[in-house]
């Protein structure tokens, strides 16, 4: 399996080869250091831990420098498990572009957009009421309450709140471009998150 972290870039469209439009999400992915590598012997579960985003000496602490010189890795501000493989990596050994192949299925994970503090018809997709004959009950929620049993509001009820801000996992996009000179990969379809934030890719299946 293959796993790497990559920052999305933006939207853009790849012709194809027949002719075709492919409208693709640019991500700049790696190359990402092996920091650390979990054994089911050592640690109880299978793991490799990768590294992303150079940053400066100062901005990180005395033991995520410590940790990152023991893989002859240069600073970096983020680290992230992939659980279950790891395998066939070691300690030091650096994840590109390479590792994915065109036409190869992944699923990307990250946070997605902040929206705010939502009413029930954008965040839940309910219907709304009727706008003529003086009606005020034009995107109200409506009755969410019960009668004298059991005479409250029952938890996990659907309504009004805070929208996106959560980690998201988008499965089954096709790559359709690897660029390694230039770290870049394209996948078909959206990626969540906005542009210039950090996303997990790993292959799906």
């Amino acid at each position: 399996m293959a796993s790497i972290l990559a920052t999305k870039l933006g939207m853009s469209q790849v012709f194809q080869p027949d002719g075709s439009i492919a409208r693709v999400t640019v991500l700049e992915a790696g190359p990402c250091p092996v920091t650390a590598v979990r054994t089911v012997e050592r640690d109880g579960y299978q793991a490799v831990q990768l590294a992303y985003g150079a940053t400066k000496e100062k901005h990180l602490s005395r033991g995520e420098l410590g940790h990152l010189r023991r893989a002859d890795a240069p600073p970096m501000r983020t680290l992230v498990e992939f659980r279950g493989e790891g395998e066939e990596l070691a300690l030091g050994e650096s994840v590109s572009v390479d590792a994915f192949e065109v036409g190869m299925r992944v699923k990307v994970a990250g946070v997605s957009k902040g929206k705010g503090f939502q009413g029930t018809i954008k965040r839940h997709g309910f219907g709304r009421g009727p706008k003529s004959h003086g009606s005020h009950n034009v995107r109200a929620p409506g009755s969410i309450g019960a009668s004298a049993t059991p005479a409250r509001v029952m938890k996990g009820i659907r309504g009004p709140g805070q929208m996106g801000s959560r980690r998201v996992t988008q499965r089954g996009l096709e790559v359709v471009a690897v660029d390694a000179e230039r770290n870049l990969l394209m996948l078909r379809g959206s990626v969540p998150g906005s542009s210039g934030q950090i996303v997990e890719v790993r292959s799906d299946g």
